[in-house]
């Protein structure tokens, strides 16, 4: 069985000295401080368990191995735009911080299936979840609730934890949303024990669509009727009547 982990994280903002506030190219000698994680979400597709760590209740380092022992036991990462900031600012942490690459997981980030299969109008977590009735977003102050956090403020940690936890919530009600459209995912039927599966469910409850063809031979097509995938078998079909002809 596969271990699929959807995650989100919260970054500090940079702090840096400043003689204006339009138009402003900050130097590396005015830099105060980099941006470093505040917390992540996190849970197990399927499961009903968020795990939510923070530099709160723990030093850093416990934090950041806590993230890592997730990412090292899962199979795939679902995130929204997670290749272009959750991963990389966790990477970097790693790397400060001495430790080790967790394992290789295959990443499913859903900012991009937004972009490549659909026209929103914005491609925005929060847009999209209640454009799809899910849900939205949980309601914050803003910028100062993370300097709030960054203060040690009990009150502002308890709605950052909500709004982590949150986020992750509606990051797999997307995710099974998107099932259907997503092309290149993550392909369960490498795991499954049962034979032939749905490869973005894993359901066994399929029924035949007629057959894909190529330019040099043919495969039974399949439709899930639990998330609605489309996909074929990885199998040719062998027809008799069929001839198939390749172009030279």
């Amino acid at each position: 069985m596969s271990k699929i982990l959807l995650l989100d994280i919260e970054t500090s903002p940079n702090t840096a000295h400043v003689w204006g506030i339009w138009q402003q190219n900050i130097a590396i000698n005015q830099l105060l401080e980099s941006s470093q994680i505040l917390c992540f979400a996190a849970k197990w597709l399927g499961e009903k368990d968020i795990v939510f760590k923070s530099i709160k209740n723990g030093s850093y380092k416990a934090m950041l191995k806590s993230i890592w022992k997730l990412l090292d036991e899962a199979d795939a990462v679902v995130h929204y735009n997670g290749s272009r900031f959750d991963i990389p600012s966790l990477n970097k942490a790693f790397l400060l911080e001495g430790m080790f690459p967790p394992s290789p997981v295959i990443e499913m980030d859903l900012l991009k299936v937004a972009r490549n299969r659909f026209r929103f109008v914005s491609n925005k977590l929060d847009y999209i979840a209640q454009s799809l009735g899910l849900g939205k977003k949980e309601k914050h102050e803003g910028h100062e609730l993370w300097i709030k956090c960054m203060a040690k403020d009990p009150v502002a940690w308890q709605t950052m934890e909500k709004y982590n936890k949150q986020d992750v919530i509606l990051l797999e009600k997307v995710y099974h949303k998107f099932l259907p459209w997503i092309r290149t995912g993550i392909n369960l039927s490498m795991y499954s024990r049962t034979g032939l599966c749905c490869p973005n469910c894993a359901s066994t409850k399929f029924e035949s669509k007629g057959y894909r063809t190529t330019r040099t031979t043919k495969y039974q097509r399949f439709v899930c009727n639990d998330c609605g995938t489309n996909f074929r078998n990885t199998k040719s079909v062998k027809d008799k009547d069929h001839q198939t002809f390749v172009q030279i």
